[in-house]
């Protein structure tokens, strides 16, 4: 098996060696060169290169023995059996040795035979000589020997040459020899050159040539005719041109031309030419060359936009360039009534604008976002348009911004609404907290027992189930205690508030969408009784917003960082509750109360800690009731002066003695300020 494949594989070598093009170049060295050679030596070298190329040998050394005539050692170079040389010798300057001229073969073989005799050459060395191919120039006269190769142009390449026609004929097909053929054939590329057949030399009789110049729509072509012009005219039969002419015809006109004026340049102004030589069987012209060029098809200046600008700008808009339009900052693009992102047009080859231009009108913002518990109104400007300016305006003296009595708006390049800085986010309304109608006409509070309409405006009042007191502190959320709402959850509670009378016709009714009790009041255990009123605190958030008036307003939170209320401040309470010999008030009432240090207080048997503070009246005997649980107890806030002084909650009530008005036994009041975390995060979440 070894065998065969390698049978296989010796066959496939000759095959391939066998094929093989001959090299272009090689050495070829003498027995044992650079050693010397030996005595009875008879070899031959046949060397070839590729058809189309000559041979050249050039001995780069040579030292064989010299003899007259080479007689005993030489070398011979041959060619088809013709020696084209015999050497031998040492140097250059022996006569029979080749020195270093190249030696070339008429082809592309060359023989080398070295012969040596029976005598010993010791201090002879041979020779080494190279050999290369050299391209023939079969279009040159010195090489050719009979007919030229070509009847019209040759073109020499390597190894070969290539046969060429003159303008108006076409190569046979035994690519040698040239035909007439000047007809037929479109002329595409955007420029070029015709010439009549056989130009300058005179042109041949009998001819019909039509030459067709078809460039792309959108290209207009000029034809440029030399000053060598001539077209046989017969003068004595007038100005025609009657035997030979060139007509060109172009936008569907004709016009023929002779003589020996020159047509000079003809702007076509199409992209479609053709042009007819016509010769008959007399007369002679020398004929005709021109060179055609295009020229891009000229678009009318787009002209300019109002407030926007048309790019790039040249002094004329030619076929294939495209303009732009950018709206000046505030305005936008529109295409009739359509809005468009971008616009671009071309000039098309019919040499108009392939769109027209859009507009540039200018941008608006939308109706400005409406404010709860305010409003806007425009400063300048219509119809959202930009720069327009527009000021948010809370409902006064309800509402109020936060650190700014207003804020101003304008209609901005984004197409939004927005401020100065470029923030687009309305500031909230938040409800003005802690006033009343006694405060903001100048006068002291609390003159009387009973309390006039809008005094108290943060009073809530529940009696369905049981009565007790709650305290608005914003317009969704109530302040009251734990054991007021304990067990109601899933009750539907409605509160009241904007009144002064129980029997008020007109109260604010207010439904409790959740009741929020803090997670670590101590629930009342077994048969109601509570033994424990530490965290007594909960938040009623209301089902709808309240409708905040003169008549029902929030009370201010205490701030966190404010120092806690001295001993022997005064503050007020109110409620519907219990206010003499255990009759429940139609009315709200209201007293002012002072606090006292716990160990003043009496708490009995129920636990006291830091989240309670007791006060109460030694003199007038003036405390909450039964009643008026959940209600509460507040004091003016401080830093603010006689005028628009608001008021803060302080603190709930909770419980306190059997008998109310003990100038013993003062009330308990949950401290608010230690809940205000948990009222922030309780409001936030729900």
């Amino acid at each position: 098996m070894d065998g065969i494949h390698l049978i296989i594989c010796l066959l496939w070598a000759c095959v391939n060696v066998c094929e093989c093009e001959p090299p272009m170049f090689g050495e070829v060295s003498s027995p044992q060169y650079p050693q010397p050679y030996l005595a009875n030596i008879q070899e031959q070298w046949d060397l070839e290169v590729p058809q189309g190329y000559q041979i050249q040998l050039t001995f780069n050394h040579l030292d064989i023995e010299p003899s007259p005539n080479c007689y005993y050692d030489s070398v011979s170079v041959m060619s088809d059996e013709k020696v084209l040389g015999k050497f031998c010798g040492q140097n250059s300057t022996d006569r029979f040795h080749p020195g270093d001229k190249p030696i070339l073969a008429p082809g592309n073989r060359l023989q080398l035979v070295f012969l040596t005799d029976d005598s010993n050459h010791v201090s002879h060395l041979g020779f080494t000589a190279f050999y290369q191919a050299v391209d023939i120039d079969e279009c040159s006269s010195s090489s050719v020997v009979k007919d030229p190769p070509c009847s019209q142009i040759c073109l020499n390449t390597l190894g070969s040459y290539l046969c060429a026609c003159h303008h108006g004929y076409t190569l046979k097909t035994d690519h040698r020899t040239c035909a007439l053929d000047c007809g037929g054939g479109v002329h595409s590329e955007l420029e070029g050159t015709i010439s009549s057949p056989g130009y300058p030399d005179i042109s041949p009789h009998d001819l019909d040539c039509v030459y067709s110049i078809s460039v792309q729509p959108g290209f207009i072509i000029t034809l440029n005719f030399s000053q060598t012009f001539h077209i046989e005219q017969v003068y004595n039969q007038g100005p025609t041109c009657l035997f030979h002419w060139l007509q060109v015809s172009a936008l569907g006109e004709d016009k023929k031309y002779c003589g020996e004026i020159s047509p000079g340049v003809l702007n076509t102004g199409t992209h479609s030419v053709q042009l007819e030589y016509h010769t008959d069987r007399y007369g002679q012209s020398q004929g005709w060359s021109l060179r055609y060029t295009t020229q891009r098809v000229e678009c009318p200046h787009p002209g300019s936009i109002s407030n926007g600008r048309v790019r790039p700008y040249f002094p004329q808009y030619l076929y294939r360039d495209y303009i732009q339009v950018h709206c000046n900052p505030g305005y936008k693009l529109m295409m009739g009534e359509k809005e468009i992102a971008s616009f671009k047009s071309m000039c098309q080859s019919n040499g108009q604008w392939h769109l027209t231009l859009p507009e540039c009108k200018i941008i608006d913002c939308g109706d400005p976002k409406p404010l709860p518990n305010g409003h806007f109104q425009f400063i300048s400007g219509e119809n959202n348009n930009y720069l327009s300016v527009i000021e948010y305006h809370c409902n006064e003296p309800y509402y109020r911004f936060k650190d700014a009595p207003k804020v101003r708006y304008s209609c901005s390049v984004n197409r939004k609404w927005t401020e100065d800085n470029n923030i687009d986010v309305i500031p909230p309304c938040y409800p003005v907290c802690g006033m009343n109608t006694e405060v903001s006409s100048g006068g002291r509070v609390f003159g009387g027992k009973p309390a006039r309409l809008g005094q108290i405006p943060w009073q809530l009042l529940h009696n369905t189930y049981t009565r007790g007191g709650a305290s608005l502190i914003s317009d969704y959320w109530a302040l009251t205690a734990a054991h007021v709402v304990d067990g109601f959850e899933n009750y539907n509670m409605t509160w009241l508030g904007g009144i002064i009378d129980n029997e008020y016709k007109t109260p604010v009714n207010m439904e409790a969408e959740k009741i929020i009790i803090h997670p670590n009041y101590h629930r009342a255990g077994h048969g109601g009784i509570q033994t424990n009123f530490d965290n007594d605190i909960a938040l009623i958030k209301m089902s709808a917003k309240v409708p905040l008036g003169p008549n029902i307003r929030p009370v201010c939170l205490p701030n966190k960082t404010h120092e806690p209320v001295l001993e022997g401040t005064m503050g007020t309470i109110s409620g519907f509750g219990g206010f003499e010999q255990r009759l429940i008030s139609k009315r709200l009432r209201y007293g002012h109360v002072q606090e006292y240090t716990l160990d003043k207080c009496e708490s009995g048997d129920l636990t006291v800690t830091d989240n309670m503070f007791c006060a109460g009246d030694d003199v007038k005997s003036i405390d909450s009731c039964k009643g008026d649980s959940g209600g509460p107890l507040f004091f003016p806030m401080l830093g603010y002066g006689t005028k628009e002084q608001p008021y803060e909650v302080r603190g709930i009530v909770s419980w306190g003695p059997e008998r109310c008005g003990n100038t013993v036994s003062k009330g308990f009041y949950t401290k608010v300020q230690n809940y205000l975390d948990w009222i922030s995060e309780t409001m936030a979440n729900n």
